[in-house]
């Protein structure tokens, strides 16, 4: 009898509208992936003075990043359905949790080159397992906005790591500043092991929405899987490739390069603390309104494709305000143009993935 309550989704200790608490679980998860990634950027105008780097090092040590999070990214998702959501992004944010504490032992170029790129291995599971689990938890009506919710993180993990991490480097030191986010992982992960599981062995879940996610699971894990050689014949496919190797760049020299940008620039990060949050404050506005802006269309009778491409072009054009920045040299005129290609960025990026992912 014990056993049975115990597995008894219909406990009289359920949880209303569980699935999105868990929504808010993987947001967490992915402030936190962001404010240890972001940990270099914010961190790399002092380190260059006391390693002597010049910018290739800081380029080299950022490129191991990315080259482990490139790689780590075509084969995430396959292990997390191999070892399946809760297990996979346990190992993931165990990894890159004890990667960050062991960053603060680094000593030099090399090292530093080298936990970055475990950061980049382990970081890069934290998309796939998030998805995987809005599958798991969401039914289809609201897959965007669940997606939307945890995908914010992003943004908001970057506006947060400048009012985290300086302070506690100015006070304490960059090692114990690189410790944080992997202590920030660990208690993540404390509330995950305790509160995902899978809908249909959830001791917290009601049973009506227990019902309503498991009558759209069911029909998805009833249909075949695709195989990777069927997804490369498809266009869909491509054009995800394709969108994502032309913009991603973008987004990632912005957050890797930004804050050694406006000291180069004579802004201190010290005593200009909202020149390195507002930009990502900016693009998580970006994210939101062109996901809005597009609905509206939609509603207005606009065709989904020429609704998602029209916003294509308008951020497309609002990127381009990054080009001038490099003809100026008043700090505030700079930084007032980069953050406001930020919103841009956002519309522009997130819908290229919409046209490419077969709205059209």
């Amino acid at each position: 009898m014990a056993v049975t309550q115990q597995i008894n989704p219909t406990s009289t200790h359920a949880i209303p509208s569980l699935r999105w608490w868990i929504g808010g679980i993987l947001f967490a998860s992915t402030v936190i992936n962001y404010i240890d990634r972001q940990t270099l950027s914010i961190l790399a105008p002092f380190l260059k003075q006391d390693f002597h780097w010049s910018n290739v090092d800081y380029a080299n040590i950022a490129i191991a990043f990315r080259l482990a999070y490139s790689i780590g990214q075509t084969v995430c998702g396959r292990l997390m359905d191999r070892v399946g959501t809760r297990r996979g992004l346990t190992i993931s944010v165990a990894w890159y949790s004890a990667v960050s504490l062991l960053t603060s032992l680094a000593s030099g170029l090399r090292s530093f080159a080298f936990f970055r790129f475990l950061l980049g291995a382990g970081e890069s599971a934290n998309w796939p397992g998030a998805n995987k689990a809005v599958s798991e938890w969401f039914p289809k009506r609201e897959r965007g906005l669940a997606t939307a919710l945890y995908d914010s993180g992003s943004s908001i993990g970057g506006a947060v790591a400048p009012f985290l991490i300086l302070p506690i480097y100015f006070q304490w030191g960059w090692r114990v500043a690189f410790m944080i986010p992997g202590l920030l992982g660990f208690l993540w992960l404390m509330v995950w092991r305790r509160m995902y599981h899978r809908p249909e062995e959830h001791p917290r879940i009601g049973e009506a929405e227990r019902q309503m996610i498991l009558g759209e699971t069911r029909e998805l894990a009833s249909t075949r899987k695709t195989k990777l050689r069927e997804l490369l014949k498809l266009p869909q496919t491509w054009g995800t490739i394709i969108s994502k190797a032309l913009t991603d760049p973008v987004w990632f020299f912005v957050t890797d390069w930004f804050p050694i940008y406006l000291v180069a620039k004579g802004i201190s990060l010290k005593s200009g603390l909202i020149a390195v949050w507002i930009p990502f404050l900016a693009a998580d506005l970006g994210n939101f309104f062109g996901g809005a802006a597009s609905g509206y269309l939609i509603r207005r009778g606009w065709p989904l494709g020429t609704a998602r491409k029209a916003l294509v072009v308008f951020g497309g054009m609002g990127v381009t305000l990054l080009i001038p920045t490099i003809f100026y040299e008043e700090p505030l005129r700079d930084y007032l143009a980069v953050r406001a290609s930020h919103i841009f960025v956002r519309i522009f990026f997130d819908n290229c993935e919409c046209v490419a992912d077969g709205f059209i």
